[in-house]
C-alpha cells in the first residue's frame, strides 16, 4: 500500500494478540495486514502444550492453537507480510512503517510483537547458538534423543520445558541461580514425576558454555555458597531465564516505553502517539497469558475501529 492508499490497520507481529485483533478488524471490513519476522503464532506456537486456554479441556498444542487462529483471521481476509519492522513513524495521520521488505502505510498501527527469550550474556552462548545452545525445547528438543542436557532457569518456562525435554534426553542438569524454584506448584508436582531424569542444582550461577570447533560439550558454573567451580558435561544447553519485550524498533518512534522496554498504554490500549495502539505481552502491565493476549487483541481492534470512525 502507498501513502495515498494505506491499509486501515497494520499489525506488527502475528502472535495471539495480533491474530485476535485481525479477526475482529477484518470482520469489520477494515483492510488489515500483519507484519511478522518469524513464526505465525509467536512464542505460543512453539509452546509444547497449553493447558489453561479456555475451551480446551484436554489442553492444546501451541502450534494447533496458532494455526487455528491464523486460519480464522485468513478466512476473513487478513493478509500477512514477512519481514522485520525497523522503524515506525507516527507523526502524520497516515503512519509509515519501515520494514526489511520495504515501506508500508496504514491509518492505524497495532504493536503486538510480544516478547522474546532473554539471554544469559555469557561466553560461548552466541558462539554455539544453534549448535548446542537453544531457547525452544519444542523446536530443538528432538535433536537430543538419549543425550545429556543442561537447562538454565527456575521459573515456569524452565520447568515446563525441562519436563518436555525428558521425552528425549537421557538426563538433564537443571541450573537454578536461586535457592528455590519459582515455578507454579502444579509444575513442581509434575516435575516430581520425572525426577529420576532431572538433577536440580540450586544456588548455581552459569558462567560459560564450552565445546569443540562445532558443538557444545560442557557448561561451567559456580556454586554461589562455596564459590567452587562446577562442570556439567552435556551435548546441549537450553536457556529459559525470562522474557524481554520486542520493542527495539520503536527507538526513534516516540512511543513511550517503561524502563524494561514494555510499551505504555492507557485503559483503551492507546499509546501516547495518536493512532498507535499496543496489545498482548509487549504492553506494560500485561499478564503474560495467552488468554489475556487474545482478549486484548479483540479490545484493541474495537478501539481501533472507533478511532478510524472518528478520524475518517
Amino acid at each position: 500500500m502507498s501513502p495515498d492508499k494505506p491499509y486501515d490497520v497494520l499489525v506488527i507481529g502475528a502472535g495471539p494478540a495480533a491474530l485476535s485483533a485481525a479477526i475482529y478488524t477484518t470482520r469489520e471490513d477494515l483492510s488489515t495486514v500483519l507484519v511478522e519476522k518469524g513464526v505465525v503464532g509467536g512464542l505460543a506456537a512453539i509452546t509444547d502444550r497449553i493447558d489453561n486456554y479456555p475451551g480446551f479441556p484436554e489442553g492444546v498444542t501451541g502450534m494447533e492453537l496458532a494455526e487455528d487462529l491464523w486460519k480464522q483471521a485468513e478466512r476473513f481476509g487478513t493478509k500477512i507480510e514477512y519481514g522485520e519492522v525497523t522503524a515506525v513513524d507516527g507523526k502524520d495521520k497516515v503512519k509509515k512503517v519501515s520494514t526489511t521488505a520495504g515501506e508500508m502505510y496504514s491509518k492505524a498501527v497495532l504493536i503486538a510483537t510480544g516478547t522474546d527469550w532473554k539471554k544469559l550474556g555469557i561466553p560461548g552462548e552466541d558462539k554455539y547458538y544453534g549448535r548446542g545452545v537453544h531457547y525452544c525445547a519444542t523446536c530443538d528438543g528432538p535433536l537430543y534423543r538419549d543425550k545429556k542436557l543442561v537447562v538454565v532457569g527456575g521459573g515456569n518456562s524452565a520447568i515446563q520445558e525441562s519436563i518436555f525435554l525428558t521425552k528425549f534426553a537421557s538426563h538433564i542438569d537443571l541450573l537454578v541461580r536461586g535457592d528455590s524454584l519459582r515455578a507454579s506448584e502444579i509444575l513442581q508436582h509434575e516435575l516430581e514425576e520425572v525426577k529420576d531424569k532431572i538433577t536440580i542444582h540450586f544456588n548455581t550461577a552459569t558462567d560459560e558454555i564450552l565445546g569443540d570447533e562445532k558443538l557444545v560439550n560442557k557448561v561451567i558454573g559456580t556454586d554461589k555458597k562455596t564459590g567452587e567451580k562446577q562442570e556439567f558435561a552435556c551435548e546441549g544447553v537450553f536457556v529459559f531465564i525470562g522474557l524481554k519485550p520486542t520493542t527495539d524498533f520503536l527507538a526513534s518512534s516516540g512511543v513511550e516505553r517503561n524502563e524494561f522496554g514494555f510499551v505504555k498504554t492507557d485503559g483503551d490500549l492507546r499509546t501516547n502517539i495518536e493512532g498507535i495502539f499496543a496489545a498482548g505481552d509487549v504492553r506494560d502491565g500485561a499478564t503474560m497469558q495467552i488468554a489475556s493476549a487474545t482478549g486484548e487483541g479483540a479490545t484493541a481492534a474495537l478501539k481501533i475501529r472507533e478511532y478510524l470512525h472518528v478520524n475518517r
